[in-house]
């Protein structure tokens, strides 16, 4: 069995998709053999350039923007270590970011493609973009727009 180099393990971990610091640590920490020999792989990572806070977050809220809102993304973030000015960054570059709501009505009309019937359907519409990360305005017009079949601004689906 060949023992494979701390190095290594990174840069495979980071050819596979962007990781923040945090994330990269976190998951190197089990091979590294003292934690100075880990924090100088780190710095070397992010000397070169392989290893940046601003590319991971805009990748994840790329990868995350569709599906789920500016809180629940603004969490994710978070917890990878990424700092409140990064977060900012990354939410106002994102692409096609220009409308929450027209977000959370894609996202419900993926997910509940008939108006809620009931008021019963109706609270497990809304409990399922408030669970994505869906701000309460944004979700209130994605479901009024959703119910009455018109389509929201920023909607690029059919209505």
């Amino acid at each position: 069995m060949t023992a494979v180099s701390l190095r290594a393990r990174a840069l495979r971990l980071l050819a596979l998709r962007e990781h923040s610091r945090a994330e990269l640590q976190r998951k190197l920490a089990p091979y590294a053999p003292d934690a100075d020999a880990l924090r100088a792989l780190l710095d070397e990572c992010a000397q070169r350039g392989w290893l940046d806070a601003d590319r991971f977050a805009a990748s994840l809220v790329h990868r995350r923007g569709g599906r789920f809102g500016a809180a629940r993304i603004t969490q994710e973030l978070r917890s990878h270590g990424i700092d409140d000015e990064g977060i900012a960054r990354a939410l106002a570059g994102a692409e096609g970011d220009a409308d929450e709501a027209a977000r959370a009505l894609r996202a419900l009309r993926r997910r509940h493609p008939e108006p809620a019937a009931d008021l019963k359907s109706y609270a497990r519409q809304q409990r399922f973009l408030r669970a994505r990360g869906f701000a309460a305005d944004a979700v209130r017009a994605a479901l009024k727009a959703h119910n009455t079949g018109a389509a929201l601004a920023d909607d690029d689906t059919d209505a």
